[in-house]
């Protein structure tokens, strides 16, 4: 059985208790303390926080060349170590759609550099009756600006 089947199994096993789902998705490249106040921020909604996780090759497409610095494998064991995380979940496509359209999550969570109209999935929640909520971003913590000073200084 693949791993979302299974997955889902237990997401239907925790609705059913009534319990509260959350998503919240990214590439989590050097996880970094933005990211772990936007896990821990996103897990006080609800009972259980799911993480969907950009594939290496997503994440390569989305950022370019030498990206993503940890492979997915690595990313995956650094998210599952929080305490706020319950599952993380690869996927391989640009966005997450068809996985939040398969988790159903009841609430769906990201970063306040997006806007309601730029999250996907965002649709498909609301009309199931769940919400969107976007966290404001932990000032001067960004992966992307970092490697990018990174490479400035030629150390990347």
């Amino acid at each position: 059985m693949a791993e979302i089947d299974l997955l889902i199994q237990q997401i239907k096993i925790w609705q059913n208790s009534s319990k509260t789902i959350v998503f919240t998705n990214g590439c989590f490249d050097l996880l970094h303390r933005g990211h772990i106040d936007l896990l821990q921020k996103a897990s006080q909604f609800g009972d259980y926080l799911i993480v969907g996780l950009n594939s290496d090759r997503s994440v390569n497409n989305l950022k370019g060349e030498g990206r993503p610095i940890e492979s997915e494998t690595k990313r995956t064991k650094n998210l599952m170590k929080l305490e706020s995380v319950s599952h993380v979940i690869i996927f391989d496509e640009e966005t997450p759609l068809k996985l939040i359209q398969a988790i159903r999550p009841h609430i769906l969570v990201k970063g306040g550099d997006y806007s309601l109209d730029d999250i996907a999935g965002s649709a498909d929640v609301i009309s199931r009756g769940g919400s969107v909520k976007i966290i404001s971003l932990t000032p001067g913590y960004s992966t992307t600006q970092k490697v990018n000073e990174l490479k400035r200084e030629g150390l990347g």
